[in-house]
């Protein structure tokens, strides 16, 4: 079984792979082929959350709309495997030129996704994007780094 989710481990930090890919070719329908039809997502930008893959979609499309150029990095990111669930967290960050001309560094955010394992491939079923706050003041705090 170790040798099972050692592959799934392998399979799992390659669909992240593929996320970072299809982010900076901006690439929809390669994205979307990573997450369930049904993926609940809690994101940085309103509403509270989510639901679908065609909501999920939209909020990158969002982001390529600002956006000439996209970059996105991973770091830190931790799995947890068992048989058909997975889960995983780590640090992200957007950033790249926006289509004005300027460049955006961007910020470095919490994420947490979880994976669920069907006909023997794995999609993201959930993930959640955080920014710690400042509780005295109520704003987000974007100057953190891993």
């Amino acid at each position: 079984m170790d040798m099972q989710r050692e592959a799934d481990g392998t399979a799992i930090r390659g669909l992240f792979g593929s996320i970072v890919e299809g982010l900076r070719a901006k690439d929809l329908d390669a994205i979307g082929r990573l997450y369930s039809e049904d993926v609940v997502s809690f994101d940085v930008e309103p509403p509270l959350q989510h639901v679908g893959i065609d909501a999920k979609l939209k909020n990158w499309a969002n982001v390529f709309a600002v956006f000439a150029e996209v970059d996105y990095e991973l770091r830190d990111l931790r799995l947890t495997v068992d048989e058909s669930i997975a889960f995983a967290h780590g640090f992200g960050r957007l950033s790249g030129k926006l289509k004005n001309g300027a460049v955006a560094e961007g910020m470095w955010v919490r994420a947490t996704f979880c994976l669920a394992k069907s006909a023997e491939e794995w999609r993201i079923v959930h993930d959640q994007v955080s920014v710690p706050f400042d509780i005295a003041t109520g704003k987000g705090v974007a100057d953190l780094e891993p």
